[in-house]
């Protein structure tokens, strides 16, 4: 896999895009599962696509493989038309949609044997892939007899094996143990970081999101309501400074006359909280310190992904 990692030139096509979709929508009759959704992602990024059930991830997802077709929008996939080019443009692809597939009367060799020469891999590619998802007590074993989790790392090492430039993965830690979850990360960033391979994927685990992705899109009644960046998330995510006090009433005079803060309120007979952007905790500190007042306590109060994701979309389902 080093081989295969070093080959495309590390991350060096990052700024180009991978996905680009322009009004993308998706109507059965009367129900809109998706409602004029616009991505890009750029070349070499972990996008987490976060919603609730029924948001129109999978949906989504389906529509950039070209599974379902879309009511509008346009596509473009790796710089070109999915409408125009599907089965170029899926070459340079690697997907898992929904529940992990394979051939249940084959073994684990043989679906991976079967999908290399469908897919116009190198000869050594099954090997390595078995290798790299930890597959090797389960060559021998029929596929319909893994476990969920197994069965998993089967569905990524197909997706896998052509050397994709592109990954769209629904759910990809599904059945996956704790110590599976985190050797699928691990490798997902690696393949981002040495490669330069974009990671589209939808996911309920949000720790899992945050730890692993760039850029977070959330879908919420199948639209994309907002997208963020996680140093942005890091930087603009503090809610909330709380303070303790000997004094609350005078350190809210001093915060608002001496600092020029706004949004303060009392939280409690001696805290004080202050909701102002503009606050930082070293220059508070110093003004009440200075004014004589005890400070007992200054916590920050950041919000993270998960308090973001409930509060745009009124909770988890």
């Amino acid at each position: 896999m080093t081989s295969r990692l070093s080959a495309r030139g590390g991350a060096g096509s990052r700024g180009n895009l991978a996905i680009s979709a322009q009004g993308l929508a998706k109507s059965y009759g009367p129900v809109k599962a998706v409602v004029k959704v616009d991505l890009e992602l750029r070349c070499g990024e972990i996008y987490g696509f976060l919603g609730r059930n029924g948001a129109g991830k999978t949906t989504t997802i389906r529509m950039l493989l070209g599974l379902i077709r879309p009511s509008a929008g346009k596509i473009s996939i790796l710089g070109a038309s999915l409408g125009e080019d599907r089965e170029g443009v899926l070459s340079r692809v690697g997907y898992l949609v929904e529940s992990p597939t394979a051939y249940p009367n084959l073994t684990v060799r043989e679906n991976l044997e079967i999908q290399r020469r469908l897919l116009g891999a190198r000869a050594s590619a099954v090997d390595e892939i078995i290798r790299l998802l930890k597959l090797d007590e389960y060559t021998v074993r029929l596929a319909g007899r893994l476990s969920l989790g197994n069965k998993q790392r089967l569905s990524l090492a197909r997706a896998l094996l052509h050397d994709p430039e592109l990954l769209i993965l629904d759910e990809p830690a599904n059945g996956l143990d704790p110590a599976g979850i985190v050797e699928i990360r691990s490798l997902l960033r690696r393949l981002a970081d040495e490669r330069g391979t974009t990671v589209f994927m939808s996911s309920h685990l949000l720790d899992e999101v945050e730890h692993l992705a760039d850029r977070v899109g959330i879908v919420h009644e199948g639209r994309l309501i907002e997208e963020v960046d996680f140093s942005e998330l890091r930087e603009n995510g503090r809610l909330a400074i709380e303070i303790g006090v000997d004094d609350v009433e005078r350190a809210e005079r001093v915060l608002r006359d001496e600092l020029g803060l706004v949004g303060l309120s009392r939280s409690g007979e001696a805290s004080l909280r202050v909701t102002d952007r503009a606050a930082k905790p070293a220059p508070i500190a110093r003004a009440l310190v200075g004014a004589g007042i005890a400070l007992e306590r200054l916590v920050p109060m950041e919000e993270d992904l998960e308090q973001h994701f409930m509060r745009l979309t009124g909770g988890l389902s």
